[in-house]
Parts: C-alpha cells; sequence; structure tokens
C-alpha cells in the first residue's frame, strides 16, 4: 500500500524534527569527557531543570505546538526566538537582577500559550516572536537563579537550553497533527487544558504565598 504524498511529507517532515532532537542532545556526548563534577554540577542540573517543573514544561511544548499550527516561518522562528531570549532572562536571574513577578510570569505564560494554541491564533510573526519573547524572559530568570552553586555556569545555561529545545521539538512533532481536521481539534483542546494547567499554577501561587 502506498502512502499519500501528505502522508509522506508527515512522515519526513517529522523525522526531520526528531534528527534535530537527536542533535540537541549531542553536545551531552562531549560534557561527558569533561569532568565528572562539570556534568553533574552543572550541565545535568541544567537538563533536567525545566522538565523536572510542569509549569516550565507545558509552556515550551505550547511554543512548539503553536509554532506548528502557524507553520513556516514561525515554526522555527519561535523555537529559536525562546532559547535565546530565555538565554538572556538566565543571566539576569544569574546576577540576581531584581525582576518582580518571575513565577506569575510563568504560569501567565502558559495561560497565553495555551490560549494562542486553542484558538489557533495567527497574529504578525512579530508580534508571535514578542509573546513567546517576553515569556521567555521569565523561564530563562527562574532557571539562572537556581544556579547551583557548585555548578558550572556554561555548562548549566546549555543545559536548560538544550532541554528547553528539546520540549519545543516534542511540540513541533506533536503539532504534526494540525494537517488533519480531527489533529487540529486535538491541538485545540489541548491548549485549553494548557491554558487550564496555567491557571492552576497561577492561583498556586497566590495560595501559596
Amino acid at each position: 500500500m502506498i502512502a499519500s504524498p501528505d502522508r509522506q511529507f508527515i512522515f519526513a517532515g517529522a523525522a526531520r524534527w526528531a534528527a534535530l532532537a537527536c542533535w540537541l542532545f549531542a553536545p551531552a556526548l562531549g560534557f561527558a569527557h569533561v569532568g565528572q563534577g562539570d556534568v553533574s554540577g552543572g550541565f545535568l542540573a541544567g537538563l533536567e531543570h525545566p522538565v523536572m517543573g510542569l509549569d516550565h514544561v507545558v509552556a515550551m511544548v505550547a511554543v512548539g505546538i503553536w509554532g506548528a499550527q502557524l507553520r513556516a516561518p514561525a515554526i522555527w522562528v519561535l523555537p529559536v526566538t525562546f532559547p535565546l531570549v530565555m538565554s538572556f532572562g538566565g543571566i539576569l536571574g544569574g546576577f540576581a537582577v531584581p525582576i518582580p513577578g518571575i513565577e506569575i510570569g510563568i504560569a501567565v505564560s502558559a495561560i497565553v500559550l495555551g490560549a494562542m494554541v486553542a484558538l489557533a491564533a495567527r497574529p504578525p510573526l512579530w508580534i508571535a516572536g514578542v509573546i513567546v519573547g517576553v515569556f521567555a524572559i521569565f523561564h530563562g530568570y527562574a532557571h539562572g537563579a537556581e544556579l547551583p552553586e557548585s555548578a558550572n555556569a556554561i555548562s548549566y545555561a546549555m543545559g536548560f537550553v538544550i532541554a528547553t529545545g528539546s520540549l519545543h521539538v516534542l511540540g513541533i512533532l506533536i503539532g504534526v497533527i494540525n494537517r488533519w481536521r480531527a489533529g487540529e481539534k486535538c491541538l485545540r483542546a489541548g491548549g485549553v487544558l494548557i491554558a487550564l494547567c496555567g491557571v492552576y499554577f497561577l492561583v498556586s501561587r497566590f495560595i501559596g504565598g
């Protein structure tokens, strides 16, 4: 049975993004030979930080899904913009530059990005980039502020950037189903769930103090 051109296109696209995910993780192999202390105290700590917090995970995946909904060039512009700007936020957090409402900003990012996916919003690319970039500051700041004292800052930063990029790729792979009508509805429903997660995070921040 011969696959349809649409399916062949989607499978090829998924393969490309899977290859990109492997490429993102490749630097970990190099760091594994730099020195055990540097890896355990820096790179691995940075790699774990984004994926250990559900508030970070849902927002990162939402960026990838939204990019997939918008298609080229947003499908790569948004996932590239976020880690770049997030790195700047990480520097601010590492130097303890005072920025109020970081945790609230992270929660709001899940609400807004989830809403963008749920509505399949299609703003101009520069507006989408600004939205993603603003929230990247909050996420990056949180990563930088929680840099372990014994960690190598550079390897830690590479860890959380690679983890973030991988979550974006996961979102893009999920977003491939947008090409089917049923898949589009599933993505929108997923966007609602992401936004609801953000509401939960936001309420928890206020209740928690």
